[in-house]
């Protein structure tokens, strides 16, 4: 099956941008770029060339001159018959460029010369250690692009869920009104599926072509395992073992009353000074996203981060639940995960943020105080509750009791139930926060 992705109309916008750069598509292994790229120049292009340095070392030698007639006579010669180069009709797709830094730098004799669209792919870029010689990055000569696994949306159209439906909910927010029954119920068991499946594309195909979570669990399972590949394959040798025990600790640290990360989790004795390095590289590879503490709750928010301080999330939700028991899906689906639904829960939100491209943020105080994620919304500072039960949001109440103190005049609290106010505080389903987050904050 095809899967529908947002990134199809961001291709589209850059394509008609007069005299654009070359593009460069970054995010983790396996989210769809390749195959979202190729589908892209198949359709808008009379003619593409595909490259991908990974799987063929002898491309990187087409590189070593920086002259394009060369460049491309080189890479006709490789490919053979597979390439037309026919000016100002051919994309050129450069797959896992970071294997050919020489590549990167080349973008720039690309754009000067500018017979050939060039699209790069790549998925360790700007990685610490990947790399020991320098690359030379071609600052203004690029255009920047992150590409994310499906996102809830996303999710929905590969499901059969269109826009008319999605609109009812986006109307429903504006509104303040509930979300038909009907409609409701369906979109809050297929964010229940979402949380089991997640967003990787074939994890996706292979839930909606069979509906088998054994083989969508063993595909999860497999993606997992090819990034701790990746830790130990191109970390620094300093840094291999401690990124792997990073990232396997992640579990255990939501599991936590206070999800803080906690170094003394990952490895007796451990440090920020030992492995914080771990977790930027992991972070860098678009596997976890990092939610950091706030000494207030006042924009700007990223001027008032207290360093250091911070919590960690799968950047994709159903990976999260693949390195969980087998069994957790069968209980996620079922509604009984007990004490672990709001660890599940959110990390969901954090999944939803992330993939709008949207930093992460909470505040916590010592006196116990903790707000699950705060953000800006138009000109708003606000606070953001995760509930996997009905509760009464103590800390949130608290900050709008005192918004001369917290600067927040606007809660949301996100649960099992529907769209509607309870002590002048939005209240709304889980499902429906990727629609609240779908116009970017300003600055």
């Amino acid at each position: 099956m095809t899967l529908r992705r947002k990134i199809a109309q961001k291709l589209k916008e850059w394509k008609a941008t007069p005299n654009h750069n070359p593009l460069v598509i970054k995010g983790c292994r396996q989210c769809g770029k390749t195959y979202s790229v190729i589908e892209f120049a198949k359709d808008n292009y009379a003619h593409y060339v595909y490259v991908n340095f990974f799987s063929n070392t002898d491309f990187s030698m087409a590189f070593n001159d920086m002259d394009v007639d060369k460049m491309v006579m080189y890479l006709s010669a490789i490919l053979k018959d597979k390439a037309d180069f026919v000016p100002y009709q051919t994309c050129i797709i450069l797959d896992e460029i970071q294997e050919c830094p020489k590549a990167r730098t080349a973008l720039k004799f690309f754009k000067l010369d500018g017979r050939y669209d060039v699209i790069c792919t790549g998925s360790l870029l700007g990685i610490s250690g990947y790399r020991s010689e320098p690359v030379s990055i071609p600052v203004g000569y690029e255009t920047n692009l992150t590409m994310y696994p499906l996102d809830f949306e996303e999710f929905l159209w590969a499901n059969g869920v269109d826009n008319p439906i999605i609109d009812v909910v986006k109307r429903s927010i504006d509104n303040v009104t509930p979300v038909p029954e009907v409609i409701h119920n369906r979109l809050y068991d297929l964010m229940l599926q979402y949380i089991v499946v997640g967003g990787m594309p074939a994890a996706v195909v292979e839930f909606v072509t069979s509906h088998n979570m054994n083989r969508v669990s063993d595909i999860q399972r497999d993606i997992v395992s090819g990034y701790r590949d990746d830790m130990i394959k191109y970390a620094p040798k300093e840094f291999k073992s401690r990124i792997c025990e990073c990232f396997d600790s992640i579990p255990a640290q939501l599991a936590k009353e206070n999800k803080k990360f906690q170094y003394s989790l990952v490895a007796r004795r451990g440090t920020a000074e030992k492995f914080d390095g771990c977790i930027q590289w992991i972070e860098d590879a678009g596997v976890i996203c990092r939610c950091k503490n706030l000494t207030i709750t006042e924009l700007p928010l990223a001027g008032n981060v207290l360093q250091g301080v911070f919590k960690v999330y799968m950047a994709d939700i159903g990976l999260l639940t693949s390195m969980l028991e087998d069994e957790t899906a069968v209980d996620i689906l079922a509604g009984s995960l007990y004490g672990y639904k709001g660890a599940i829960f959110e990390n969901l939100i954090a999944d939803f943020f992330h993939k709008a491209g949207r930093k992460l943020y909470y505040f916590r105080k010592d006196s116990g105080l903790e707000i699950d994620f705060v953000t800006r919304i138009g000109s708003e500072c606000v606070a953001i509750e995760c509930k996997a039960s009905s509760g009464n949001a103590k800390s949130l109440k608290t900050l709008l009791k005192h918004p001369e103190k917290y600067h927040v005049n606007r809660g949301i609290k996100f649960g099992n139930y529907n769209v509607g106010l309870a002590d002048a505080t939005l209240t709304l389903p889980l499902y429906a926060c990727p629609f609240l987050l779908r116009q970017p904050p300003e600055v």
